[in-house]
């Protein structure tokens, strides 16, 4: 994407964190509005235990991740590649572009019941703050039983995006119906 591409992108957003909008739910104790996470994202290390499962085999389990949290989104979860079971890993042709991460890499999971495609990604360059989650990757819930601190995620709707929501995320969340406009 070239510079005047991704100025356009990135200024297409109408909400960027620094207030939150009447329609969002207001967290009650213990809890995180997606409203209130900037746009560019917000890069934060976690030490819960993270563990993802595909069927019945464990493929990865970590007490370091980083949450990635985007303003509409609940938060992405990066692992360290070494949290994973690389014999489980199968690369993707699949890219996509991200105006604040860079190319996505994507990589499909040999789970116990079959191939799981497209059920991981990552930011091999990311640069500038996102470069903290260079080479890491992400999960989607929707492919993958991910689990925060003994919590089962519910996935982000939508499909697109990979958001991992738990009990201390409320939204609304981009990729519900009616959300394009965010």
């Amino acid at each position: 994407m070239d510079q005047e591409a991704l100025e356009r992108a990135r200024a297409a957003w109408t909400f960027r964190g620094q207030q939150r909008p009447a329609f969002a739910h207001v967290p009650g104790a213990g809890q995180e509005s997606v409203w209130d996470y900037p746009r560019p994202p917000l890069y934060v290390r976690d030490a819960r235990l993270i563990e993802i499962h595909a069927g019945n085999r464990c493929l990865a389990r970590s007490d370091v991740s980083i949450r990635v949290l985007e303003t509409g989104s609940p938060p992405s979860v990066y692992l360290p590649f070494d949290a994973f079971d690389a014999s489980m890993l199968r690369p993707s042709p699949r890219r996509t572009l991200c105006e604040w991460k860079g190319e996505a890499h994507y990589w499909h999971v040999q789970g116990s019941d079959g191939l799981i495609r497209d059920a991981l990604w990552s930011y091999p360059d990311a640069e500038g703050d996102a470069a903290v989650i260079a080479g890491w990757l992400a999960a989607y819930p929707a492919r993958l039983r991910c689990v925060v601190a003994g919590e089962t995620v519910r996935p982000q709707a939508g499909g697109y995006y990979g958001g991992w929501i738990t009990a201390e995320i409320v939204g609304p969340f981009k990729g519900e119906p009616g959300t394009r406009h965010w």
